[in-house]
């Protein structure tokens, strides 16, 4: 077995998210159904962006968000997504590298653009994402390290990455490293619209074994199971996997084993800004705690901090050091 040289390594798409405040009949003006996330062409990016209002840039992508999220808490991160050779790609490494996350991927020379996911965030907070996934797509099996998988205790996919062909491949292969080397694989459902296109692909991944570590929330474990009771799907999520954590916003979540339903509540917040990124940061907060042998309370309690962290400012990533919001609240991570 290869040394560890990551808690967590990330796969996921590489996207600058183009932030803005909109109302409502901006949504309904413009096709958009709230809360969710659509991929568009690059023609209808540049009319939404034309549309929206002043807007703030910053380096995203699920999976991205979610190992910022882990060096912030002072783990050892990694992250593996594609770029192109353009402004937008040189931003996004930039600021990854800068948050302390080892970003090597080489950028694509040719091909569509950079990513970018322009983000409408209505006044409760609510976002809904319309993003372009240029050179993100481009990913493929070629662009895995194979020792960076095998030296990172976790590696976790987002569910994004079932979309374009060669990085679903790219996906499996990873997998497949990772289990070589004893390492676990963890998977987050991503979005409720992305589960309803590979519902069936996705319980494969999770029957057979191909992940051991599931993040959901809500409403994605709901379109998982085709059902509207919360119950019933969690009953089925125990029979199918190993370890699952289900977010339920104000609610807190559930850890979810063979085992158990274990309830956990979520922290406190003073305001709802922009609820960017919650689930993103929640899984940074549970995977440190994972990997670095803490129990599911404890890991799901340092997920809750970074989600409350987060959801009280625009942008995606913690504006403060999660491992010393830890500290101040009695938890080491």
């Amino acid at each position: 077995m290869t040394n560890l040289r990551y808690d967590v390594l990330g796969i996921g798409n590489a996207i600058v998210d183009v932030i803005a405040r909109a109302e409502e009949d901006f949504l309904v003006k413009h096709g958009m159904h709230k809360g969710s996330m659509a991929l568009i062409d690059e023609e209808r990016a540049q009319a939404i962006y034309a549309a929206m209002g002043p807007a703030v840039e910053s380096s995203g992508g699920s999976a991205a968000n979610t190992i910022v999220g882990v060096a912030s808490f002072g783990a050892r991160a990694s992250f593996i997504g594609k770029v192109r050779d353009d402004d937008l790609g040189r931003i996004f490494a930039h600021d990854i590298r800068a948050a302390n996350v080892a970003f090597d991927t080489k950028p694509a020379i040719t091909g569509p653009s950079t990513a970018r996911s322009y983000i409408m965030v209505t006044p409760d907070g609510e976002r809904t994402m319309n993003t372009f996934l240029g050179a993100a797509q481009d990913l493929t099996s070629a662009d895995i390290d194979d020792a960076r998988v095998a030296s990172a205790a976790i590696t976790y996919l987002e569910g994004y990455l079932w979309d374009p062909p060669h990085a679903k491949e790219a996906f499996e292969k990873a997998a497949k490293i990772a289990h070589k080397n004893k390492r676990r694989v963890a998977l987050t459902l991503s979005d409720a619209f992305c589960v309803d296109r590979y519902r069936n692909e996705f319980l494969d991944l999770i029957r057979k074994g191909t992940v051991d570590i599931i993040f959901a929330n809500e409403r994605e474990l709901l379109s998982l199971y085709g059902t509207a009771d919360f119950a019933s799907a969690t009953k089925a999520l125990r029979d199918d996997a190993r370890l699952a954590v289900v977010t339920r916003s104000e609610k807190g979540c559930v850890v979810v084993t063979g085992d158990s339903v274990e309830p956990v509540a979520a922290e406190p917040v003073d305001k709802i800004v922009d609820v960017t990124g919650a689930g993103d940061l929640f899984a940074a907060g549970f995977l440190v705690g994972l990997s670095r042998g803490k129990d599911h309370r404890t890991s799901a309690r340092l997920g809750a901090l970074a989600a409350a962290e987060v959801i009280q400012h625009v942008g995606a990533r913690p504006a403060i050091s999660l491992k010393a919001l830890a500290a101040e609240n009695g938890l080491s991570a």
